[in-house]
């Protein structure tokens, strides 16, 4: 996936395709700094707690099609876990980081896979991401225990690192992949017919800053 500041023609005539994907896991595992990567392809030591969430968006080329990744970045911390089914409701992808150095955080992620499986779209893509590998020598939960996991449940799985960037495009790219967009086209089309053509008009307003990349940045799968 290659980041871009300009669309070439093809592409600038295409609507994009919305995705709402959600980040979720324990505090301090790196969901901010995996976003970051991503979407602006940086990194930033000692990033302050997410507050409840934070929303970015990306743009990602792939095939004949153009995602739009609207990401919803949740908080960690326990007292903000009440707010997370606003966050994931109606969400077509998730990923669900732990840290590898830290196997408590494998076991949030796991009940954070329960949770959605329970509550959220059934045809919701799941990734489960070890983030931190860049700290392997202090790794306290096997790569092949967490894939295991992962397998049995039906979850994508990588392993990665927002500081250094490894794996973090791919984790977006398989993800892009997954998705059942010709369900999300029909819902779309269903959607824009009850709001008699109102479009983009007639979504809510959450009031929340996008980032500056929104309709600049571009990443082909």
């Amino acid at each position: 996936m290659n980041f871009s500041g300009r669309n070439d023609a093809a592409s600038a005539n295409m609507k994009p395709i919305q995705v709402k994907l959600v980040l979720l896991g324990e505090s301090a595992v790196g969901k901010s700094s995996i976003v970051l990567r991503f979407v602006n392809n940086e990194y930033q030591d000692n990033k302050e707690p997410t507050i409840g969430a934070a929303f970015l968006t990306q743009r990602c080329k792939l095939d004949d099609r153009i995602i739009k990744f609207e990401i919803w970045d949740t908080a960690g911390q326990e007292r903000f876990h009440s707010l997370a089914p606003m966050y994931y409701r109606n969400a077509q992808a998730a990923v669900i980081v732990y840290d590898i150095t830290k196997p408590a955080s494998l076991e949030k992620a796991k009940t954070w896979v329960k949770e959605l499986q329970r509550q959220a779209n059934p045809n919701i893509v799941i990734a489960l991401v070890g983030n931190k590998i860049d700290l392997a020598n202090n790794r306290s939960v096997p790569y092949e225990e967490a894939e295991a996991y992962a397998n049995e449940n039906g979850l994508l799985f990588f392993e990665a690192s927002a500081k250094t960037g490894t794996n973090i495009i791919e984790v977006f790219t398989e993800l892009a992949k997954k998705i059942p967009y010709e369900q999300i086209l029909a819902n779309n089309k269903t959607l824009n017919s009850r709001t008699n053509g109102q479009g983009d008009n007639g979504r809510v307003n959450l009031n929340e800053s996008e980032n500056n990349n929104q309709d600049g940045g571009q990443c082909n799968c």
